[in-house]
């Protein structure tokens, strides 16, 4: 099945429980069919005979509301459309004729018809008694130019009978079904085509919602209205040839959407990402982890575990067969809505490759415990710009195009890219430009990351322990550099800010391990050995004489270029040391 087809399908599961319902939760309400959310600007409070009460300017915690429309009247522009309740003062006053009397004529069509409602008599006759300007100037709600226009004939009026059982009508849910049915009856005389979502003879929608992703306010994601341009022409005579769907599952799937890119969605790069299942049920964002842990984990079996009965955990709330969609969303121009990704799965099986994320792509995150990394801070500390040591920032169109990778890659259970290894190598190598907390980050980001990175190419599993014996060259030269850094800091007092000369180093020390530590490890002994007890050096040279030993076993290039691993070795080496007293055994203990 395809997008709008799923789209109808979440719309008519989630329905019952959401349309036209206002909930604080919620970051917005489903839209019932016929009918958008949108901002209101004044309240008006008559009675049931239309009598005029109150005016109030809305509040702005008051928040969006629903208001009916028609088809044409939702996706208006420049030429009047009139809405059929809920409108802007310009075509509820009388200063504009011609929007008046639009507006007038539509509400009498709908109050002489069968669906009439109560509420709809009663705005009528308010209206017609062509008072409302009168009435909003005493309220201090009007405001004209220096030639007596009206300067806010666009703010929204909605309204509040007394005497009704639900006196907003905004959230009267009879009159949102009075106006469904009246407007479906309306579009049962239209002219009928094949609608190519049901498969079924039925009115067709001839324009489509906009407004689907929030950021992209006019961008629709169905448009056929340039029909002297390429929309269509070359391979079919008109716009229905190409794509026809009845109004009322276009109303359907746009209002769907709408509400779950709303209160699902992450947006990144101005790109929309959103994953649901089309029975309603919530499932996890790709962006995120799948584990949530009310307390940091700290043992790598721990966070297996837990993993695992996350997995379970999600898994126990979606019926048999259940499908995951995965869909993103963006315009590269301002009326245009593109869907640049989209997969269907079993929602078993988009759980299981989050997990499978999860388990190989995670990494001591310090007081958090073992985490894996957002796809956000991947992307971030790859391609962002340094603004200063405690920021880096990725610019919109680089960060949409490389997250929807890292999405594609975490879905499709492919292999990391690796210039995204590459360059969190490079940034994490020169740590003297970011701060300390800054520094925290990307080293938990990318040790993540090549965590994945050996598990995906090598089929290698790193148990996060340090491995003071692993045949790794790369790997022990990182634990030699947290090793001198630590001996040099041990040394500092409580003020002292400058950095150890093995960070310093660090970019040469990539380089030519080899030769760049002989040289810190002259100058530690030389210079800061004496400021040391002697149970710290004899503790210090003899970690350094087993690093050599090791890598002596290992490799007869001392000195090439390390690989990412020495990342890996560096940051657990360092957490070792930094331990606290309780966590090391006796011998440290007694330095």
């Amino acid at each position: 099945m395809g997008l709008m087809q799923r789209a109808c399908e979440t719309y008519d599961s989630l329905a019952p429980k959401y349309a036209g319902v206002y909930d604080s939760e919620l970051k917005e309400v489903l839209a019932p069919v016929s009918h958008i959310v949108t901002n209101a600007d004044i309240v008006i409070t008559i009675d049931k005979k239309g009598n005029f009460i109150s005016a109030r300017a809305t509040e702005k915690e008051e928040g969006k509301v629903i208001i009916p429309v028609t088809e044409d009247s939702a996706g208006r522009t420049s030429s009047p459309v009139a809405h059929p309740l809920c409108e802007q003062l310009g075509y509820l006053t009388g200063v504009n004729e011609k929007k008046y009397e639009l507006y007038v004529n539509q509400l009498n069509q709908w109050a002489v018809s069968k669906a009439t409602h109560p509420t709809v008599s009663a705005v009528l006759a308010y209206v017609k008694g062509k008072s409302m300007l009168q009435d909003l100037e005493k309220y201090d709600l009007l405001i004209f130019d220096e030639k007596g226009r009206l300067k806010n004939e666009k703010d929204l009026v909605r309204w509040i009978v007394l005497g009704q059982d639900e006196p907003d009508c905004t959230k009267d849910r009879s009159l949102m079904n009075a106006f469904i049915c009246y407007y479906q009856d309306l579009k049962d005389h239209d002219n009928k085509e094949f609608s190519m979502i049901e498969g079924e003879i039925k009115p067709v929608a001839i324009q489509h919602a906009k407004g689907i992703v929030s950021i992209k306010g006019n961008a629709k994601l169905i448009s056929s209205n340039d029909s002297s341009g390429f929309t269509y022409r070359g391979r079919f005579v008109n716009d229905k040839q190409a794509f026809s769907i009845s109004y009322e599952a276009s109303q359907k799937a746009h209002n769907a959407l709408k509400w779950l890119i709303a209160n699902q969605g992450v947006i990144r790069g101005e790109r929309a990402y959103c994953c649901w299942t089309p029975q309603g049920i919530e499932i996890p964002s790709v962006n995120s982890s799948l584990l949530f842990a009310s307390e940091p984990v700290k043992k790598y079996s721990d966070y297996q575990k837990a993993l695992k009965d996350t997995l379970a955990g999600w898994q126990s709330k979606l019926p048999n067969n259940s499908t995951a969609i995965i869909a993103s969303f963006d315009a590269a121009t301002s009326g245009r809505l593109a869907l640049t990704y989209y997969r269907e799965l079993l929602a078993s099986d988009f759980l299981e490759r989050l997990y499978v994320w999860d388990e190989n792509c995670c990494w001591f995150n310090g007081r958090f415990g073992i985490q894996s990394p957002p796809l956000y801070n991947i992307v971030n500390y790859s391609f962002g710009n340094r603004r200063d040591e405690s920021k880096i920032e990725t610019e919109e169109r680089v960060l949409k195009q490389q997250f929807q990778r890292l999405v594609a890659c975490r879905i499709e259970q492919s292999i990391i890219p690796l210039d995204f290894v590459k360059a969190l190598v490079t940034r994490c190598s020169n740590l003297t430009l970011y701060d300390q907390s800054l520094r925290e980050k990307m080293l938990f980001t990318a040790c993540s990351v090549i965590k994945k990175h050996y598990y995906d190419r090598k089929k290698e599993e790193w148990s996060l322990a340090l491995e003071p014996n692993r045949k790794d060259r790369s790997y022990q030269y990182g634990r030699l550099l947290a090793i001198l850094e630590k001996a040099e800091r041990d040394t500092y007092s409580a003020e002292e800010k400058r950095e150890p000369n093995a960070i310093r180093l660090q970019p040469v020390f990539v380089q030519r391990p080899q030769s760049v530590a002989t040289s810190i490890i002259e100058q530690i002994k030389k210079a800061y050995y004496p400021r040391l007890n002697p149970g710290k050096r004899s503790y210090y040279d003899r970690m350094i004489g087993d690093i050599m030993n090791v890598i002596s076993e290992t490799s007869e290039k001392w000195d090439d270029r390390l690989e990412s691993s020495y990342l890996m070795g560096y940051y657990l080496q360092k957490r070792e040391l930094y331990q606290s007293n309780k966590e090391k055994d006796s011998t440290k203990e007694d330095l």
